[in-house]
């Protein structure tokens, strides 16, 4: 998942670069009055979503796959516990009503 988290933030970074210097050369449109960094960041935004979407896609598969196998290996550790707590809570109760 961080592999992934990083090279997004790449393609962004990517963007940022590219968007900031169109607008700065005048190729891309300012944005109005002190919203010009604002202006810059949404676009790139705008632009690294797809961009990412698309490069991305292996990637991001890859890691769907692992955090799924995670949440499966936490909910079956989580079923063994308290199988192990029933066990024990039948136990207790079937010493207690022999004594």
């Amino acid at each position: 998942m961080l592999r992934y988290t990083l090279m997004r933030l790449g393609v962004f970074v990517g963007c940022l670069v590219v968007v900031w210097g169109a607008v700065y050369s005048g190729i891309a449109p300012r944005g109005l009055g002190n919203s010009n960094g604002l202006w810059v960041v949404l676009l790139a935004l705008l632009i690294s979503a797809p961009i990412s979407f698309v490069a991305l896609r292996k990637e991001r598969d890859r890691a769907s796959v692992q955090v799924a196998q995670r949440v499966d290996r936490m909910k079956a550790n989580l079923d063994a516990s308290r199988s192990q707590e029933d066990v024990a809570d039948d136990t207790a109760r079937t010493q207690g009503q022999t004594s």
